[in-house]
């Protein structure tokens, strides 16, 4: 026997794996054998995991021959050419799509639920099975991920038939196998243990991977629909959310730099643009600390009441003028947040609330911010509640754009958020 079970299986695999670490990847298992093996592939490259839920379209007088296949979301690959060389009429081809829909979506309800989809546009994405036999529905996952938007495909396999690299063609970037034993009969001969996966365990698997997301939302906030970009790694324990200073958004490459250094450490991150874009234009709202600040702490009733991220602790990472609306929301008694950081900030926005703060606040200043630096000298005197600090970065401007002192601001902002929100950082999600 080559493999114990599936998860030992998934082990073995994700050695072979280690290379896409670090990287924007999704692994994908194949329901219901390949969810098992994906999982483990996917907690050893701290990705996301998520089911890939496919349906080959197989020749009518010969169903192990894919003329296509669909995916969730209406995707749909039709091959011409097999299509032609079979002389399946349109008629064929509509009747065997529609009864392989049905059993799609029944699958996708199973298996999926209010689980959303990881999106997949721009990443690259990890097809994992438990074996491969015939190839066909590889293909057909494969084919599938790269419709959903995959910038690059690996198709990754225990275990495989000699030859299954010449089989699959170009429907994958990468194919990657443990073993490729002989003579080789069916899958299961290489597992001790090769009992059918049920439904319960795909499920068990998916929710042991924890709340993982890395999407993009909407938060309600009073009247006005907020975009935002939420984050949340594996056993994350904290989730972050930013205040923007004006000018900027959920995609400044400052906010996303900072942000990807506290995701690395475990933490989860909500990117979130506190003004409509009807609203940004308008100085007197964009200054409005007040009305910024009440956004802030409806967003964070609105993550609060997010499925399976209600018991993470929250922190807030102010900006400019972002950082007086942390401030003054951290000041709100139903706010309930576990530590507040200041990059550059204006506090003095939020002065008559500072006594009121308790959350444990950093304020990070540039050295050469001169005048920034003297209203956070300032404001770090009003904070008596809560146990604060100022860092003042070497060499660093309002906008931190000298090489190495934004990296130097998120560190001190990942130390602060893990001490303060991580009870016990080796034991959490933080790390």
């Amino acid at each position: 026997m080559l493999f114990t079970d599936r998860r030992d299986a998934g082990r073995r695999l994700a050695g072979r794996l280690g290379h896409l670490r670090g990287e924007p990847v999704v692994v994908l298992g194949l329901p219901r054998g390949g969810v098992p093996v994906a999982a483990e592939v996917a907690a050893a490259l701290g990705a996301p995991l998520d089911v890939i839920v496919v349906r080959k379209l197989g020749v009518p007088s010969r169903r192990e021959l894919a003329m296509g296949a669909i995916g969730e979301d209406g995707v749909r690959v039709v091959n011409d050419e097999v299509v032609r060389g079979a002389r399946v009429t349109e008629r064929q081809l509509a009747e065997v799509e529609a009864r392989e829909r049905v059993e799609l979506d029944r699958r996708s309800r199973v298996f999926r639920g209010a689980r959303p989809r990881v999106p997949l546009r721009g990443r690259t994405a990890v097809v994992v099975d438990d074996g491969l036999a015939t190839g066909s529905t590889a293909r057909a996952a494969c084919q599938v991920v790269r419709a959903h938007g995959a910038s690059r495909v690996v198709l990754a396999m225990p275990v495989a038939p000699p030859g299954w690299v010449a089989r699959m063609g170009r429907e994958a970037d990468e194919l990657v196998c443990v073993a490729t034993p002989e003579p080789f009969y069916a899958i299961g001969q290489f597992y001790d243990q090769f009992a059918q996966t049920t439904d319960d365990e795909v499920l068990a698997c998916l929710d042991r991977a924890g709340t993982a997301r890395d999407d993009e939302v909407t938060v309600q906030a009073g009247p006005v629909r907020l975009a935002g970009h939420l984050t949340v790694p594996h056993g994350a324990t904290a989730v972050v959310v930013f205040a923007h200073g004006s000018g900027s958004s959920r995609h400044s490459p400052r906010n996303r730099s900072v942000a990807d250094v506290l995701t690395a450490s475990g933490l989860g991150t909500l990117l979130l643009d506190l003004l409509t874009v009807e609203e940004e234009g308008d100085r007197s709202v964009v200054f409005d600390v007040e009305l910024l600040a009440t956004r802030l702490v409806e967003a964070t009733h609105w993550l609060r009441a997010q499925p399976g991220l209600g018991h993470l602790a929250i922190g807030y990472f102010g900006a400019s003028t972002g950082a007086g609306a942390a401030l003054w929301a951290a000041a709100e008694p139903d706010a309930g947040v576990g530590a507040v950081v200041s990059r550059g900030g204006r506090p003095d926005l939020a002065a008559s609330r500072l006594p009121l703060v308790t959350a444990p606040t950093l304020l990070v200043v540039g050295g050469h911010d001169d005048v920034v630096l003297g209203l956070n000298r300032r404001a770090q005197e009003l904070l008596q509640r809560c146990d604060s600090r100022l860092v003042v970065v070497p060499g660093a401007t309002h906008l931190f754009e000298e090489p190495g002192t934004l990296r130097a601001a998120a560190e001190a902002a990942r130390d602060w958020f893990v001490e303060h929100l991580c009870p016990d950082a080796r034991a959490a999600g933080c790390r």
